[in-house]
């Protein structure tokens, strides 16, 4: 309790951080989408299913698509064979496993509009359920199409957080630290990062949380190229001053992130979000250096690899050392 009146006076609670203080867990995930969970409305309403498919990773989403493709394609099949084979022309009749084999590429070829002519509906239900797989076809590829260029066309700002936050010497005091780099080859200029701590207090004997923005070292780059290692000095305004390493550990605690940047290829801004809790951050450490010259001298090398790289320090005593 002493130390969160403490942290009330030196630094001014923000109200503009979009969480209210009696939410629970972590207020942002390492992927950086909020730890929110809707409820009052049904699935189809608290979703959009576009969005869903857009933030899916390259794997999942094209696995989807596939699985989506055999599913269709196995109901469909059951259709014509429930139908009856003999309303199908061009089947091999030879066993009954031969008969859906044949039905369920005779599917697969309606599905896509194919049609290689070998296999075709005879009768009014048949070839009723085989235009209409056509039309549905058509439909599902062409939203698979736009959902593909939708992520393929997306500005997106390409940065990857390290998975730690130290603790490490910063002049003659002390300063919590992590850094990004971008991992592809997109141009970003003026970026600039957006710092703020949720820590929570007990107050009136129930839990809230309190938000400050963190001021940083340096809140603005003009090109990000590099790895960024965000700084916050931790002064006598800071809302970790006087903390310990026990306090880190034992203080439920969340940096939360935010960086924008301008792409100049899709020429749109672009952001992205992460976040640490207590158990993120390396009390008295600091970062090893991730870039370095090739062997001719004649370009840099950014080793992402080493982007959550570090090695253990002592940090200087400070006065808050001792309140």
């Amino acid at each position: 309790m002493a130390r969160g009146f403490r942290q009330k006076i030196r630094q001014k609670n923000t109200e503009n951080s979009g969480f209210g203080s009696n939410a629970s867990g972590r207020f942002i995930n390492k992927d950086g989408l909020p730890n929110v969970k809707r409820r009052g409305v049904n699935v189809f309403n608290r979703l959009s299913w576009y969005h869903t498919m857009l933030n899916l990773s390259t794997f999942r989403f094209l696995s989807y698509l596939v699985i989506a493709y055999i599913l269709i394609n196995l109901v469909f099949a059951m259709i014509y064979y429930l139908i009856g084979v003999e309303h199908l022309t061009g089947i091999d009749k030879s066993d009954p496993l031969n008969e859906f084999i044949d039905v369920f590429f005779f599917s697969s070829q309606t599905f896509t509009t194919v049609g290689y002519g070998r296999i075709a509906p005879v009768g009014f239900t048949a070839s009723l359920v085989a235009t209409f797989e056509a039309f549905l076809g058509l439909l599902t590829f062409a939203i698979a199409t736009g959902l593909f260029y939708g992520r393929f066309s997306r500005p997106r700002a390409y940065l990857r957080f390290s998975d730690i936050a130290v603790i490490s010497p910063f002049k003659d005091s002390r300063a919590l630290m992590f850094r990004l780099a971008p991992f592809k080859n997109n141009a970003l200029t003026d970026a600039d990062v957006i710092v703020s701590t949720a820590i929570e207090v007990i107050e009136n004997g129930a839990p809230k949380s309190n938000f400050y923005s963190l001021k940083t070292h340096l809140s603005k780059i003009n090109t990000l190229a590099l790895n960024w290692t965000v700084v916050h000095e931790i002064t006598v305004d800071s809302p970790f001053y006087g903390f310990s390493e026990d306090d880190f550990q034992n203080t439920d605690i969340e940096i939360i992130v935010q960086v924008r940047a301008f792409d100049e290829v899709f020429s749109n801004t672009v952001v992205q979000r992460s976040s640490y809790v207590s158990k993120e951050i390396v009390y008295g450490a600091k970062f090893t250096p991730m870039y370095y010259p090739d062997n001719n001298d004649q370009t840099t090398i950014l080793d992402l690899d080493k982007i959550n790289e570090y090695q253990k320090t002592e940090l200087p005593v400070i006065a808050g050392d001792n309140e």
